[in-house]
């Protein structure tokens, strides 16, 4: 071979080496529905579900619209991504977000005015000095607690509350002054949906349909439920994998809280929404929004920390390979979703698979699509070396501001918590029984040393920002991707170990107790009185308990799947044994003042091991009133 072929034959193997790596593009329809469907259809099959749509737009245009699976299983009829309904979830807000957006333009709401302002039947209690705002609930820095227990997604439309009755019967308490955390509030959106109803003089659904849907040529969508006659034919079923099958579920009532989540739409619908925010509030001519408007409505307003993604009017930024996305996802029991506007890529997509695994196709989607076709081209974070001086202060449990101080559903938290461990040069996270290391990059600023491990379906932050007190104290921190959800640091009775160690060994106690009373039973016959009454307090003190702990892991099997629609007899009935138990440990307390002052049992470590079973049942009836389980706490 001569030097020109030489240098011929090496130009060629350049070229073909560029076109090899070359980065996918849109423009080629053909490679994009194999990319798409090489991640759906095997996320779908792994994860059970059985029904999901995807749709795209770019430049103004729809590029994909694809649905997959099933819209009734048992029917064969294939999902259709133009008329298939799904259930977007909390991706509703962002229609109640810009319903509060025109309501601003027409000069009947401010965004920093009191709500109070704009409710008749409602009033928000003046917890703290500064009121709650719009701008607030916009940015999920209202202060509320979580709730959901009971009423939030019911199965039955006649037990249905009419919204303005909702948002007076179950509203939370106030555990934050407004602006100083991010907590995520489906009640105060809700709240939002009401103040628009009340100033437009409209029913909220009506308001969207003839104000959103109507404009945008949205004719498969809808805030009616149940459905409305015309529409309900196109409702993908709601399924859950049970027995190696799809069993059947009723259509998820939302309508107390509407605005919060209650919408049904088609995949191809929920773009032409997308598209007309990325184009500045108007498509094919129609506007819903003013330029002005929507450009402040995508601009960042509240962030704990300027350098992760933050809180827009409604709709959060989430990192997607370095890429600005803004957006919202959701999930009901059945349909999980995800609509992301890319300004800088004029992308805009609508993502939304069924049944409980179909939140992990949802977050296996995007992050696989930027991957793909905008990949981020990061140099690997480096540790510090001297790191370790600070890693103690970052140490700890925390937990997500968004949850529940008031009621039962404060439980709900005991398995919940974030952990912060120092390891040589860094961090490690875990959450949920998975892990992820973080490196320090800046002051408070850690970043991924792990790339794409996710915590949970759809929680893969990139970035952790410590928060800290005047006095340099660690108190929170937040996670990009999670901006409506800022973490607290947990006292040591808040956290898990402490919880679940103490009442492992107060059942330990009590379990000795009752096998030490059924093994010497003839012995306790032959005691004095006193010594057998104090005998029979610790008897009962300790099977009671035992009592709460296996009759409420026995309800709570039978009845998980119900608790967000109603509270069960059953729970109800449950409920009354640590009201029994604690009487017991009442009873117990006496006793064992009465053997200490009397000299009962024979001796002092027979004594001893009574006041040891006494502060078993003392801790029992704190961790019963602590977590909100001592009496009827619920909203519902």
């Amino acid at each position: 071979m001569n030097s020109f072929t030489r240098i011929a034959a090496g130009f060629l193997a350049a070229i073909v080496g560029v076109t090899a790596f070359a980065q996918p593009s849109l423009d080629d329809s053909v490679a994009l529905e194999a990319f798409i469907d090489g991640v759906v259809e095997p996320a779908m099959k792994n994860n059970n579900s059985p029904s999901g749509v995807v749709a795209i737009a770019r430049d103004g245009q729809l590029i994909f619209a694809k649905g997959y699976g099933y819209q009734d299983v048992g029917e064969r009829v294939p999902v259709n991504p133009y008329t298939t309904l799904f259930r977007p979830g909390s991706v509703s807000k962002l229609f109640t977000w810009v319903a509060v957006m025109q309501q601003v333009e027409q000069g009947k709401l401010d965004l920093d005015t009191d709500v109070n302002e704009y409710l008749e039947a409602v009033e928000i209690p003046a917890t703290f000095d500064a009121p709650i705002t719009l701008r607030h609930i916009l940015t999920h820095t209202s202060g509320f607690e979580d709730g959901a227990l009971g009423y939030l997604i019911i199965d039955d439309p006649e037990r249905a509350v009419p919204l303005k009755e909702a948002m007076a019967r179950y509203q939370p308490a106030r555990v934050n002054p407004p602006g100083a955390q991010t907590a995520y509030s489906n009640y105060a959106t809700a709240l939002a949906g009401l103040i628009v109803a009340n100033v437009s003089g409209q029913s909220f659904e009506d308001y969207i349909r003839d104000n959103i849907f109507a404009p945008l040529g949205m004719e498969n969508a809808t805030f009616e439920e149940p459905l409305p006659a015309e529409l309900a034919d196109q409702m993908a079923t709601s399924y859950a994998f049970e027995a190696g099958g799809f069993a059947e579920k009723p259509f998820e009532i939302i309508s107390s809280f509407g605005p919060a989540g209650g919408q049904s739409a088609s995949g191809a619908d929920m773009v032409r929404f997308a598209q007309a925010m990325l184009n500045g509030g108007e498509l094919d001519g129609q506007r819903i929004l003013e330029t002005e408007t929507v450009r402040e409505q995508l601009s960042r307003q509240f962030s704990h920390d300027d350098r992760l993604m933050g809180m827009a009017l409604g709709f959060y930024e989430t990192d997607f390979e370095g890429n600005r996305v803004l957006g919202h996802g959701g999930d009901t029991r059945w349909f999980h979703s995800y609509l992301g506007i890319d300004e800088a890529n004029d992308l805009a997509f609508f993502v939304s698979f069924s049944s409980g695994g179909g939140s992990a196709v949802r977050s296996t989607f995007t992050p696989a699509f930027y991957g793909e076709y905008f990949p981020r081209n990061d140099t690997p974070a480096q540790a510090p070396g001297d790191f370790s001086e600070r890693a103690g202060r970052y140490a700890g449990q925390y937990g997500f501001w968004r949850s529940n101080f008031s009621k039962i559903e404060k439980a709900l938290g005991l398995s919940g918590g974030v952990g912060i461990m120092p390891v040589e040069d860094g961090l490690v996270l875990s959450f949920a029984g998975k892990t992820k290391r973080y490196v320090e990059v800046a002051e408070n600023l850690f970043r991924e040393a792990n790339s794409g491990v996710s915590l949970v379906p759809g929680i893969s932050p990139r970035q952790l920002a410590f928060q800290e007190d005047d006095n340099g104290q660690v108190t929170g921190f937040v996670m990009d991707g999670l901006p409506f959800m800022s973490l607290r640091r947990l006292a040591s009775y808040e956290t898990a170990n402490f919880n679940f160690t103490l009442l492992a060994i107060a059942l330990l106690v009590f379990l000795l107790v009752l096998l030490k009373r059924f093994y010497q039973r003839d012995k306790v016959r032959a005691m004095s009185p006193a010594d057998r009454s104090a005998v029979r307090a610790a008897t009962w003190c300790a099977g009671l308990n035992w009592l709460v702990v296996i009759a409420g892991a026995i309800t709570l099997t039978l009845v998980q799947d119900r608790l967000f629609s109603e509270i069960p007899t059953l729970f109800k009935a449950w409920l009354v044994l640590p009201i029994i138990a604690v009487i017991a440990i009442a009873w117990l307390v006496v006793k064992m003042f009465a053997v200490w002052r009397n000299g009962l049992l024979g001796g002092f470590w027979a004594r001893l091991r009574y006041l040891g079973v006494t502060l078993c049942g003392l801790f029992m009836a704190w961790f019963y009133w602590f977590w909100n389980i001592l009496g009827f706490q619920y909203l519902a």
